[in-house]
């Protein structure tokens, strides 16, 4: 139990800055929301993998990394325009 949680986080934190590298553009988003979103979407991406039956195959899981790959962009694009969209209607600073 310990050691997943402890791997979660490492994982999310990883793909949360991956994610970041990514998508195009600056993501203004804080470090904890940014691991938050990578977190997220390598948990989300393992549900699918279940789902699809590829969670655990022979060698390199490669569909379940690239699924968690691409949850964790979307997770960081939506919490990036969540953050940005509250930030800016509460008449905060926005960077350009």
């Amino acid at each position: 139990m310990l050691g997943t949680i402890i791997w979660a986080l490492i994982a999310g934190t990883i793909l949360g800055y991956l994610a970041k590298l990514i998508l195009p553009g600056k993501q203004d988003i804080p470090a904890w929301a940014t691991i938050g979103a990578g977190i997220v979407g390598a948990l989300l991406a393992g549900l699918v993998a279940s789902w699809l039956g590829v969670r655990q195959t022979a060698g390199v899981d490669w569909i379940l990394h690239g699924l968690q790959v691409l949850f964790a962009v979307i997770a960081v694009y939506l919490v990036a325009r969540l953050y940005t969209d509250r930030r800016s209607s509460r008449g905060g600073r926005t960077h350009y």
